[in-house]
């Protein structure tokens, strides 16, 4: 952060006149919001509530990244975004909601979200850097560019009723991700939101409380959450917080590192994204929704229609023939899968079908192809006497 800090104007000091009649904050701490560059990562659940507070507490310049566009089932917890925007890119929406709240702060864009390639330099332009994503592939590269950056990141996660919180700060004596986390879990034994469900109020309470922790980076008012864990229960209204040690074999952070650069492959495989082969041509790793139709009429001994969506939703809408494996039974049911018919995975919309589809082309199966659009698009292009969800 710069050490000139800029002057406030009145208008400015009538906005923020809250934060100033603090004591332990003041002028002074509201001149450091303004002088200060926060990344936020994710303008999904986390991302919108921690940067609407952000944009709103004043810091000075807010960066949004984010490749994805935003899709109806986001706006039940994702709350920078509106029925407007659904099918636009998410970080428009959010840069309009931002600049919309605080015309005093700068917005920028990042579109290319973060990359293994554009994360040490994204970074540099930054003080604090707030993860709201949803992938352990994202959040281990997240993590590991933060450090090498020498920048403090800002955890948060939820999963169903629960949620945590963290800043990882290894340049300051905390741990990092991999201290909490030394190994990825096994691809599809944690579901996401769009297999487990997430209630959306919580993504509130976990994305205000990263944005808290970066304010309080920032200012230096209060104690930050480095080298501990919050974590949240919505169900009982409990928070717990725990000691997290710094791990002096890291092989991050630790006493004899490891990991120096940030290789795209390795990220790559933490997230089962394979490498592309000659059987991309035949198989091809997603196809439309029209040319799956078309492969299970022409060809229903060779092809199988696989449902990774969970039993709840099979029961809203189901094409008639798939065989229904949830995404998270998927590594232990690999054996049972045919490797001489082609594999047509289909969920929701496409992303979890597409997760599964690269872990099992991980694991030697080449003849696995997602289908764009999931059972929505089914439901609009092939069957619309489909239900919609």
């Amino acid at each position: 952060m710069s050490a000139a800090l800029p002057a406030l104007s009145p208008a400015e000091l009538a906005r923020y006149s809250r934060h100033i009649l603090l004591d332990q904050f003041g002028v002074e701490g509201q001149r450091k919001l303004a002088a200060a560059r926060v990344l936020v990562i994710g303008a999904g659940g986390l991302g919108s509530p921690a940067a609407l507070y952000l944009a709103a507490a004043g810091v000075g310049t807010l960066g949004i990244a984010d490749l994805d566009r935003v899709e109806p089932h986001n706006l039940q917890r994702q709350l920078l975004h509106d029925d407007a925007a659904v099918g636009r890119p998410k970080v428009e929406s959010a840069t309009r909601r931002l600049c919309a709240t605080n015309p005093f702060i700068q917005v920028h864009a990042h579109a290319e979200g973060v990359t293994a390639e554009n994360a040490l330099v994204l970074f540099a332009s930054y003080d604090v850097i707030v993860d709201g994503t949803d992938n352990f592939g994202s959040r281990y590269l997240n993590n590991d560019a933060a450090h090498l950056a020498g920048k403090p990141l800002v955890h948060g996660s939820v999963f169903k009723f629960e949620g945590q919180v963290t800043v990882l700060d290894p340049a300051r004596g905390g741990p990092c991700y991999r201290c909490l986390f030394p190994e990825p879990p096994t691809p599809g034994s944690v579901p996401g939101c769009g297999e487990a469900g997430v209630l959306g109020a919580l993504c509130g309470v976990i994305g205000s409380l990263q944005a808290l922790e970066a304010i309080k980076q920032i200012t230096g008012v209060g104690e930050t959450l480095r080298g501990r864990l919050l974590t949240y229960d919505a169900l009982t209204q409990s928070f717990r917080t725990l000691t997290l040690p710094r791990d002096p074999r890291c092989p991050l952070c630790g006493d004899a590192p490891v990991i120096r650069t940030l290789d795209p492959r390795h990220y790559a495989a933490i997230t089962c994204a394979p490498t592309p082969t000659m059987a991309d041509t035949e198989h091809p790793i997603e196809i439309t929704v029209t040319e799956a139709k078309r492969l299970l009429d022409e060809s229903p001994c060779g092809v199988m229609l696989i449902d990774v969506r969970e039993p709840h939703e099979l029961e809203i809408a189901k094409v008639n023939g798939a065989e229904a494996i949830p995404m998270r039974q998927i590594p232990e049911r690999l054996h049972d899968l045919p490797r001489d018919e082609h594999l047509l995975i289909m969920c929701h919309h496409g992303g979890r079908s597409r997760r599964v589809t690269e872990f099992l082309r991980a694991q030697g199966l080449t003849a696995v192809s997602n289908i764009a659009g999931g059972i929505d698009a089914w439901a609009a292009e092939i069957d619309p006497s489909l239900r919609r969800y």
